[in-house]
């Protein structure tokens, strides 16, 4: 279902994996999208819009870093997103408003392409493999899926990931599954993880610290691009 928004412009359609990442991109003019880290689920959900009702499409949350340069917290702006299958270029016009509102921000923004993936990539040697295959700077499991729609609805798309998990920084199996179908995070499936695994302890706590910082830089960011998230008018 579409909103019109007060001046007329039907809303960006901003594509997310975690119910957190959804909470932050809505606001005005924005109609936010996830399906709790699944690209299968996050497929289906989109294919069951029977019109895209949004101007645009733009993929927001977190990515894990593959280029070794990238700390938790930096900004990237997507310049295409690569699978193993093929290549989606990003809209340049989105990508130049977004460095431009986000310039003196405070983290490091850059723009650079992005591995999209239907698994999680979780230690260091996959995250080095992925790099030197598609050459991107980060990767996420939700942008592919939303060029592949913006595509097939001859939408402009757009992607604004911020780096969690560091390029050197492997992620604990069980984190990465512990989301619920919405996004939220699974209490319960961390704490039974950790019983039986107590030496995750200290991963965990440094993906806590990462994410803490990852999210408080989108936070920041999301204040800057304001209404339908930065995306100019067509």
């Amino acid at each position: 279902m579409s909103t019109v928004t007060a001046s007329g412009a039907l809303p960006v359609l901003a594509v997310t994996g975690l119910a957190k990442e959804a909470r932050l991109a809505s606001g005005p003019g924005v109609l936010a999208v996830g399906a709790g880290g699944d690209p299968e689920r996050l497929r289906a959900r989109l294919a069951a819009r029977p019109t895209p009702g949004c101007r645009a499409v733009v993929s927001i949350g977190i990515a894990g870093g593959l280029d070794p340069a990238l700390v938790p917290g930096d900004v990237l702006v997507a310049t295409a997103i690569v699978t193993p299958a093929r290549r989606y270029g990003a809209d340049p016009s989105i990508a130049a408003a977004w460095m431009r509102a986000l310039a003196g921000s405070g983290p490091t923004i850059r723009e650079g392409a992005l591995a999209g993936v239907d698994a999680a990539v979780l230690d260091v040697a996959a995250k080095a493999a992925l790099r030197d295959a598609t050459g991107s700077a980060g990767v996420d499991m939700e942008s592919h899926v939303a060029a592949a729609y913006a595509e097939r609805h001859g939408l402009p798309f757009a992607a604004l990931r911020i780096v969690c998990d560091p390029a050197d920084r492997a992620i604990p199996a069980f984190a990465a599954q512990a989301l619920k179908p919405d996004g939220e995070p699974d209490i319960r499936a961390v704490l039974v993880a950790i019983a039986r695994q107590p030496s995750q302890i200290p991963a965990l706590i440094r993906l806590a610290r990462d994410s803490g910082r990852a999210f408080r830089s989108l936070t920041r960011c999301r204040a800057r691009l304001g209404t339908a998230l930065g995306v100019p008018a067509p």
